[in-house]
């Protein structure tokens, strides 16, 4: 079976079959319609408008610090086999995406190569696209998280919450300007949320996992290379379209709109998970050498 597998594997078939055909039948048996027919269509797709993702983060909040407010009269709620389910289906659900996702790339990183993968208008396929909308229907999920550290009564930190409510607002984003360039962090992303999610599960069991700091780093290793291939490509954008003398690679699709929103929210994510790294490991490290 192995090696039938094995000799198998393609450019079109990394992974020596087509994932994709077994998740089309399951996508086809819940929604009726084949995957391959999807669109995201602002206005019939749902959470697919700008008034339900603004509703949504303003829900989130009221929730959380509300939330936040009423639990001071309470002990915290027990919630561990909830919390553990909620993390091995994230992990479950954010692994699928991943193998997917990187089915549907490498066929066109191998044959078209990377500009064209990253910038091209005809890399954004309905595959693709069906994909980028389930990861941005599984960031409205994310917020859950949130919810478990209030009934926990566990401190909210800022960067978790606006890393929550805006990496859902970045994800409508980039769906909404159909960025080519967007599967460069959603992969990213995948990854270490694998990690993350099996993490949470594994300390929810009570388990000492040893590598939460490293985790952190790869969390500013990820954001580092977000930005660079996204300023390279938003460069190399501006400069063909307004300034053509400049080098540059050629346009890149998208629009200027979410090009300029993923800059802006990237960069700030990794500045603030920075300062955390800062805060949380540096600073333990100095008071344990003075003591």
């Amino acid at each position: 079976m192995a090696a039938s597998l094995l000799n198998s594997v393609s450019a079109e078939r990394p992974f020596g079959i087509y994932l994709f055909d077994y998740f089309d039948k399951a996508y086809t048996s819940v929604v009726g319609k084949s995957a391959t027919e999807f669109t995201f269509t602002q206005g019939y797709t749902p959470l697919s408008t700008l008034p339900e993702v603004f509703v949504g983060c303003v829900a989130y909040f009221t929730i959380i610090f509300g939330g936040r407010y009423i639990m001071t009269n309470f002990k915290p709620l027990p919630c561990k086999f909830l919390f553990q389910v909620h993390n091995v289906l994230l992990t479950l659900v954010s692994g699928v995406l991943l193998a997917l996702l990187f089915e549907q790339l490498f066929p066109q990183l191998y044959r078209q190569g990377l500009y064209f993968t990253i910038c091209s208008e005809n890399a954004w396929t309905p595959q693709l696209e069906l994909i980028y909308y389930l990861n941005y229907l599984v960031k409205w999920w994310e917020l859950v998280d949130t919810g478990f550290l209030v009934i926990k009564k566990k401190k909210l930190e800022f960067l978790h919450y606006f890393h929550h409510s805006m990496t859902m607002a970045l994800c409508y984003t980039q769906l909404v300007g159909r960025t080519t360039v967007s599967w460069v962090p959603i992969i990213l992303n995948l990854t270490v949320h694998v990690l993350m999610y099996y993490y949470y599960f594994r300390t929810a069991t009570g388990a000492k996992i040893w590598w939460k700091q490293y985790l952190t780093t790869m969390q500013i290793i990820q954001f580092v290379i977000d930005l660079v291939v996204i300023y390279t490509v938003t460069y190399s954008y501006f400069a063909f379209t307004y300034a053509d003398s400049l080098p540059n690679f050629g346009s890149c699709a998208g629009t200027e709109e979410a090009a300029a929103f993923g800059c802006a929210i990237l960069t700030s994510y990794l500045f603030l998970f920075i300062n955390f790294y800062r805060i949380t490991y540096k600073q333990k490290q100095q008071k344990q050498k003075t003591t």
